[in-house]
Formats: structure tokens, sequence, C-alpha cells
């Protein structure tokens, strides 16, 4: 009874952890791995003890198995993906903000979001492409509310410097 409620909740966050999954690793094999190990570690751990609110929880064991990962290979992660970002973007309402990254060249964002430190990737990565917000992102990343938003708030910045001024990116050079 409780491993088929975990799987309900589970499949009804899959798609916002592949989501997750895809922006940590870069590619889809990488990421349907990486999925599948966050359901083997997730669903030990709810079998210890049930979590409160699953959805951050699960980022949170998406996030850490991510960093195991790395780890354990000893690089860095280094690539992002920017179409499922994108794509969420166009099914929200359009504004201005949003046609103008429904216009960029999805490849040239990617590589600009390969060059951010993994911080703000990683909270970019949770609070623009996974949808979370501030206060769930502070939670998953274990860090105030306000470093989370300011993580954000200078990826952002960085990334659109980068993309304004269309600078080459691709050297893995990140800007500071």
């Amino acid at each position: 009874m409780a491993d088929e409620l975990f799987l309900e909740v589970f499949a009804a966050d899959l798609d916002r952890l592949f989501n997750l999954a895809r922006g940590l690793t870069g590619s889809p094999q990488d990421a349907e791995d990486l999925v599948q190990e966050t359901c083997l570690r997730a669903l030990q751990g709810w079998r210890r003890q049930r979590p409160d609110d699953p959805s951050p929880w699960l980022a949170t064991v998406c996030l850490n198995t991510a960093r195991s990962s790395y780890r354990k290979r000893a690089v860095r992660p280094v690539e992002c993906e920017a179409d499922a970002w994108l794509g969420a973007q166009a099914d929200l309402q359009a504004d201005t903000a949003q046609q103008a990254l429904a216009h960029l060249d999805v490849e040239r964002v990617r590589r600009a979001l390969q060059q951010l430190p993994a911080r703000q990737r990683e909270a970019i990565t949770l609070m623009d492409l996974s949808g979370f917000t501030a206060a769930e992102v502070a939670t998953i990343l274990r860090a105030p509310r306000g470093t989370v938003l300011a993580r954000v708030h200078r990826g952002r910045k960085a990334l659109a410097v980068l993309l304004r001024d269309g600078a080459e990116v691709g050297d893995g050079a990140a800007p500071t």
C-alpha cells in the first residue's frame, strides 16, 4: 500500500523530475538514468519515513543523486538543457520576456547556461526549468531563500549578458 502511494506521488512529479534531471545532465539518456536512480533512492527513503511535502523532497533526492554521480566521476556537471525550460516558458501566458525567450537560439542558451557557476545553474534549473518556488528551492538546496534569489538573479543577469553581447560561448569559462 505504501509503495503504491509512492508510485502515485512519483508519477505525478515525473515530468518535473525529468526536466530537472535533463537540466542537470544535459542529455535525455543521462536524465532517464538519473530519474531511475532517483526513484530507487526515493523509494528507500519513503519506506523509512514519508515526507510531508513530496515534490521538493523528490527534487532534493534527484539533485543529491546527480551530485553524488558527479563526485563519483570526479567531474563537474557542465551541461545544462534549455529546451525544456524554453518549452515550459512557451506554455505560460505570453509576455515580453517570454516572447524574447521564444526567439532565442536554444543551442546558444544551452552553451551560455553551461558557463554559469554550478550553484547559479542549479538554482535557475530548479526555479525556471522545474517550476519550484524560491522557498522550495531554498529547502532543496539547504540555503537561505535570499541566497537562492541572489543566485537566480546573478545567474539570469550573467546569462543575459552572454546572450546580449553575442559572446561566443563554449570555452567553458564561467562568469563570476
